[in-house]
Order: structure tokens, then sequence, then C-alpha cells
């Protein structure tokens, strides 16, 4: 249960509302959850990929992917010209948590309007850098890597940071995790997708000779973004200074990071931090609350409001 207090029902406001780009903190993207489809998504529920993203790891994770998928010169190009990364940092927050919970805890309708919504605004983003390159986020390979970046940096938080996996998902877990998520980019246009860790580590190292140094404005503002308050602050260098571990090795040296070497890496200073806010925050994001309304396996969502 959340610490139902007056400080603590502030945090959890704010953390809300912070990572949804919402102040109710339930967009609503997140009330489509449960209001629209009905029964299963593209992922099982109560499976890996819902255990991964419902996880508090993914804040770290978040970190790392970015710092990842900036260090190839065409995707940066296009978050450069086409987002506000630099002034509204939060606002692309918002926009990745958004395909991130809707694919994974939405119903298969949903999913598939998400994704389509997805396509439509990628169809915009397209140029060339200032070298003559042309890039354009529809290019299957940019997909391909985008995703690879995410993945890695997920996977790589989950296993130093995230609550243990559960009996039933077995050691090889990773792998499942690795195959089931591939679907979510194979939506969007992406292929040759790893079906497992060692192709993910693979599939990563086959980019090392395009990939270029992440600019020093783009990791300022990754490791202290604006309009946080002192105690956010603290809490955020926290969770960037475990993201800097977690870098794959291959990225690593494009982002100014150490990296996490060849090995699992475990964090239990930054695992105790996450369970400290989960407490704060309950077990339960309204993400996942929803979707479990929606398949009847829980209560209807605090915040509750009509059918869309």
């Amino acid at each position: 249960m959340p610490i139902l207090n007056p400080l603590g029902e502030a945090v959890r406001a704010r953390f809300r509302a912070r990572v949804s780009g919402d102040p109710t903190g339930a967009p609503d993207w997140v009330r489509d959850i449960a209001h629209v489809g009905e029964g299963p998504g593209w992922f099982e529920p109560d499976g890996v990929v819902w255990w991964v993203h419902g996880d508090l790891s993914t804040l770290v994770g978040g970190v790392a992917a970015l710092l990842g998928q900036a260090a190839h010169p065409l995707a940066l190009a296009g978050v450069r010209r086409h987002s506000s990364y630099l002034d509204d940092p939060w606002k692309r927050l918002a926009g990745t948590a958004r395909w991130l919970v809707v694919t994974t805890f939405g119903s298969a309708e949903l999913a598939e309007r998400e994704a389509s919504r997805v396509r439509h605004l990628h169809a915009d983003v397209r140029g060339n850098t200032g070298d003559g390159r042309a890039y354009s986020a529809r290019d299957p390979q940019l997909l391909r890597w985008v995703h690879l970046a995410f993945t890695d940096a997920f996977l790589a938080a989950q296993l130093a940071a995230g609550r243990p996996p559960a009996a039933r998902f077995g050691p090889r877990w990773p792998d499942v995790y690795v195959s089931e998520w591939a679907r979510s980019a194979r939506a969007l246009g992406a292929d040759d997708l790893p079906g497992s860790q060692a192709e993910l580590v693979e599939a990563l190292a086959s980019y090392r000779s395009v990939l270029e140094p992440v600019p020093a404005e783009l990791r300022q503002v990754l490791t202290a973004p604006p309009g946080l308050g002192p105690a956010e602050q603290v809490f955020y260098r926290g969770l960037t200074s475990a993201a800097a571990l977690l870098v794959s090795p291959t990225i690593a040296p494009y982002t100014g990071t150490p990296g996490r070497g060849r090995g699992v890496v475990r964090l239990p200073a930054t695992r105790a931090q996450l369970r400290g806010l989960q407490l704060v925050l309950g077990p339960r994001s309204p993400s996942e609350e929803a979707a479990r309304w929606r398949l009847g396996l829980g209560p209807s969502p605090a915040w509750g409001g009509p059918a869309r």
C-alpha cells in the first residue's frame, strides 16, 4: 500500500503528473487503456513484458535508452529538428511513456491505434543532416536502432535494479522479453529484430561503425533536466548515476559514461531507492491499474471516468 500521508500524496501526484505530462496523472491515453477494446493486448497479462515495463527500474532504463539512441547521428538529427527536447524534455518523456504503456497494457485494438498514430507522426520526421546525409523516422534501420537501444537499456535496468522475477518466468526470461517486445517495433516498420539477449548484443555491436559522440547539450539535459525541485534533483541524480553504469559496452564510448562492461551489473543502492519510491506510489501504475480493470483482474481505477 502507498504511504497515505499529505507528503506522500503530494510526491505521488507530482511524480505521476511529471511522467505523464498531465496534471491528473491519468491523461486520456491512460484512460483509454481501461475503456478501449476488450481482452488482452499484444502481451500476456502479468507476463514478462508487463512485469518489466511495470517496474520503476524503467526510470533508470529510460535515461540509458535516450543516451544510447542519441549515439546514432541520424536518429539524433530527427530528434533535434523535429522536437523540443532541449526546451521541454518532459514533453518528450511523456510521449515516450505513452508509446510504452499503451502498447504494453492496452488492448490489441488500442495498441494498433497507437502504432498508427506514431507511424503518422514519423511520416513528417525526415530531412538531411548538415553534411547531407538523409534521415527518416520511417527508415527500418533507424527504427531498429531505436528499438535495440531501448530494449537493451530496459533489460539492463531490470537486471540491475528491478524487482526479482517471478519463478514461473524461468532463468531465460531475458530472452522472452527481447523476443516478445520486438512486436512493438515491427508494428512501426522495423525488421531483422533480435529474438534473444545474445542476439541483442550482436545487433547493437553491428552499428558500432556508424555511431558518433552524443552532443554535450543532450548529455546535460539528460543529467539535469529543467524544472526539478531540490529533492527531485537529488533523486534524479541517483537515477542518472545508475543509468551511466548500464549503457551498453558498444554505446558507452560515445556517451561519456562508464557503461556496464561485459557482465550483468547489480545496483543495490538504486534498487533500494526505487523501492522507497514504490512505497509512496503504490504497487502499480495508473496504466497497469487501467489494464487490470479492463480485463477483470482488479478494481476500478481511482481516477474512474466514463468510457470514451
